[in-house]
């Protein structure tokens, strides 16, 4: 069945894929890599295509770093802060994210320092980049957050979830309207698809087509990106 963009269906289970080519700019820890930021209601998987590298994470169990090389796969959930270290220079990944690739359409907080995620409009001026220079101005300000969290306790890691479920309070009649219009309609197209077959009924496979997905070049949040979002 084909699908409009509005039904954030472009991909089976409604989720969002990008190609990923991290960026191997220098950072004040001495490692080059993307921007530590963390999703709020989705899930992450990433498959590595090429290079090798790592990815940092920090959850309420502590830090952690899980290496990278082609053939590897890591999924995270929902309250991962992450950080992609680029090893070699040439880390690439496909990352397959949740909820039609909501993570790249809104549900990610930067790890900022706490003043500025206390200061909505200097955590929307700190997020917004126009270019390269601005990605890499927001990138090390969000490593500088990331170190301070790691170098802190849970007291520091409860106050930043907190500014994050803050931070995208605006935002959450939105993500709802994804999830129902992606995720949700998915599996009820699902339910129905079985519940037809039972009784014999395979008009749906009728309606099969091919369907080619356009990418969209960009800076992400952790290095240059192909995205294929609905």
């Amino acid at each position: 069945m084909t699908t409009s963009p509005q039904s954030y269906t472009a991909f089976p289970g409604a989720v969002g894929i990008s190609d990923l080519r991290v960026y191997d700019w220098p950072t004040a820890d001495g490692v080059c890599g993307g921007s530590p930021h963390m999703h709020l209601v989705c899930a992450e998987t990433y498959v590595v295509t090429g290079g090798e590298g790592s990815v940092q994470t920090l959850t309420w169990s502590g830090y952690a770093e899980t290496p990278l090389k082609a053939g590897s796969v890591v999924t995270f959930t929902p309250g991962t802060i992450h950080r992609l270290v680029n090893g070699d220079g040439r880390l690439r990944i496909t990352v397959v994210m949740q909820n039609s690739g909501l993570p790249e359409a809104g549900d990610a907080v930067f790890t900022f320092p706490a003043g500025v995620l206390a200061d909505d409009d200097a955590y929307a001026s700190a997020a917004a980049i126009t270019d390269a220079d601005g990605a890499r101005r927001r990138r090390d300000l969000a490593i500088e957050g990331f170190l301070q969290l790691r170098a802190a306790g849970e007291e520091a890691l409860a106050g930043f979830h907190a500014a994050a479920a803050r931070i995208v309070a605006p935002r959450l009649d939105t993500f709802e309207e994804r999830w129902r219009a992606g995720a949700v309609a998915a599996a009820d197209a699902t339910g129905a698809q079985l519940a037809a077959l039972r009784e014999g009924d395979t008009g749906h496979l009728r309606n099969a087509t091919v369907t080619t997905v356009p990418a969209a070049e960009r800076l992400g949040m952790c290095g240059r990106l192909q995205a294929f979002l609905p």
